[in-house]
């Protein structure tokens, strides 16, 4: 169910998205006379699931979900159909328009997608706004993993700012977001009560950026184990009689005031259906009471307990912004053009070696996992509006077979007044394909090998 649920989320947010990409090609086509023959989402190689004909165009639904397109008479494109190429340009085909009307045809794909992401951003900000933690409401600090204290952070630290950037928020996605894309290399913080910057490692930032590393969070919220829930199976907690709201404060007579704590002692004994005594507070708000309950049992066969700590909301006054319709609109376009501004920093450190590709790329398998297993509208619209953004951006990349590939030409065209021949367009244009094929590939096998069932069949 899980898997429905993540690869239903994946196929209707890449089905809006196309679809309103190729109406920003075909309305403009239709604009300026220029004959549609097809419009598809999905590619149809060999067969289609759904076809049906309406005036000159032909509307349908392939069975690949890797894209969408319209074909466009007298373009040459990823159809490769030369035929139609040979004879003389007809009026109504797109080799026979003017440079400057093929030019607003190419770029509106990419333009519906800009617009797009920056309209969905300013929609979730004026629907949902925006819930966050203060960094001065955390009183705990921060409860701190390998890779954050790699950087030299500690638990219980309140973490003030990256670089220049004043972390208000507690977020840190933000903080490593600076120190991979900005080059942040100090952190400020607060620690028992005084503030001290902490320089970061030169040798932890690949590993901030790396494939391997990308579910550490570096840090959360930090909370007393007060118990939120328990595993559905095998909680010996919940069957040694712990329930929701107890407060554990000892782990065989250890003292674990933080849930970190207790998890780090714990997972240190690492044994399964071990031997285990565990101290809890219970408080009766009705009666007015406080007990302390220790409680002896073995753990589950992973060697924990079965239990799991409330929400940070529980201790924490969440913050939460809300946003008019005239407000949200230019905090959307702020918070689009940041997101893509860190997208095209990411791509320029690619391209120059600061940052792996291999990290970095993902197919449809890494993007459907960032929707998740459950069916969340918020997140479902905030990543859309961040595919949008990626989706016109790769878009505009100057290679051939993409629009932006058309776009370059075109310019030149332009700019020169000499026109590309017909043949030099197809034979760059199936270079781009080819090119494109191979990198869709190599993400396609990228993704595959991270799969835990495929890592353990070679260890």
């Amino acid at each position: 169910m899980d898997v429905l649920v993540t690869t239903g989320q994946l196929i209707l947010s890449l089905s809006i998205l196309i679809v309103l990409h190729e109406m920003g090609h075909f309305f403009p086509a239709k604009f300026f006379n220029t004959k549609v023959e097809k419009f598809y989402l999905f590619f149809d190689p060999w067969f289609e699931l759904f076809k049906i004909q309406k005036g000159e165009t032909e509307y349908g639904i392939g069975w690949l979900p890797l894209g969408g397109y319209v074909k466009i008479a007298g373009m040459i494109d990823e159809s490769f159909d030369t035929e139609q190429m040979q004879g003389e340009p007809e009026p109504w085909e797109f080799r026979a328009k003017p440079a400057w009307q093929r030019l607003v045809i190419m770029i509106g794909g990419v333009t519906v997608n800009f617009v797009l992401g920056f309209i969905l951003f300013s929609m979730v900000l004026f629907v949902w706004g925006e819930k966050y933690l203060p960094t001065q409401n955390a009183h705990y600090g921060v409860a701190v993993d390998s890779l954050g204290q790699e950087l030299g952070l500690m638990s219980g630290d309140k973490v003030l700012a990256v670089g220049d950037y004043k972390m208000e928020r507690l977020n840190a996605g933000v903080l490593r977001t600076e120190i991979i894309i900005n080059d942040a290399r100090k952190i400020t913080v607060e620690r028992n009560g005084s503030i001290q910057d902490i320089q970061v490692p030169e040798a932890v930032v690949p590993a901030l950026s790396s494939y391997d590393f990308k579910d550490f969070r570096l840090y959360n919220p930090r909370v007393p184990f007060v118990i939120g829930g328990f595993t559905k199976k095998d909680s010996p907690a919940k069957d040694a009689g712990f329930t929701e709201e107890d407060q554990i404060i000892a782990l065989n007579g250890e003292s674990t005031p933080y849930f970190d704590v207790f998890f780090e002692k714990i997972k240190k004994l690492s044994k399964p259906e071990m031997e285990v005594a565990v101290t809890a507070i219970r408080t009766d708000t009705v009666a007015n009471t406080v007990d302390t309950l220790t409680k002896s049992f073995k753990t589950n066969v992973n060697g924990f307990i079965g239990a799991s700590p409330v929400n940070w909301e529980y201790f924490y006054e969440a913050g939460r912004k809300e946003y008019s319709l005239g407000a949200s609109i230019p905090a959307g376009i702020k918070k689009g053009w940041d997101f893509l501004g860190n997208q095209v920093k990411a791509f320029g450190k690619i391209a120059s070696g600061g940052m792996k590709a291999s990290d970095s790329l993902g197919s449809f398998i890494s993007i459907g996992k960032m929707f998740g297993t459950s069916w969340d509208w918020e997140r479902f619209w905030f990543m859309t509006a961040m595919l949008s953004l990626i989706l016109a951006f790769i878009n505009l990349l100057p290679i051939p077979a993409l629009d932006g590939g058309h776009v370059m030409f075109l310019l030149y065209e332009v700019i020169s007044g000499r026109k590309p021949s017909d043949k030099f367009m197809e034979y760059a244009t199936m270079g781009g394909f080819i090119l494109l094929l191979i990198l869709m590939v190599y993400a396609i096998g990228l993704d595959i090998s991270r799969l835990e069932f495929i890592k353990n069949l070679f260890n």
